[in-house]
């Protein structure tokens, strides 16, 4: 049975034009980096994730449990060939946890 998440939304074509006339296609990557964090992680670890954000191919996730935040940083390479694996037309090329 698949939840309805808070934020539903499609990345058509009229979107993804729109979004790259206006300057905001890193943002909606963003929100899609976050939906994929929502369902590969469990509710409670998924809840300490404060923000994502997209900055010239970077990633940055802010977290706030120490404890997960280490463990993005031990696994960093782990996370981010997951990302250029789950969206491969991105090809990120970093990964900073804060």
């Amino acid at each position: 049975m698949k939840r309805n998440k808070k934020r539903e939304f499609q990345s058509s074509e009229l979107v993804q034009s729109f979004a790259r006339i206006h300057g905001f296609e890193s943002k909606l990557m963003a929100f899609e980096i976050k939906d994929f964090l929502e369902d590969y992680l469990d509710a409670g670890l998924f809840s300490e994730i404060e923000s994502v954000s997209l900055e010239n191919k970077i990633i940055k996730i802010k977290i706030a449990s120490p404890l997960l935040r280490n463990d993005f940083q031990m696994r960093r390479s782990f996370y981010l060939k997951r990302f250029n694996e789950e969206f491969p037309d991105q090809n990120f090329s970093d990964l900073v946890i804060s």
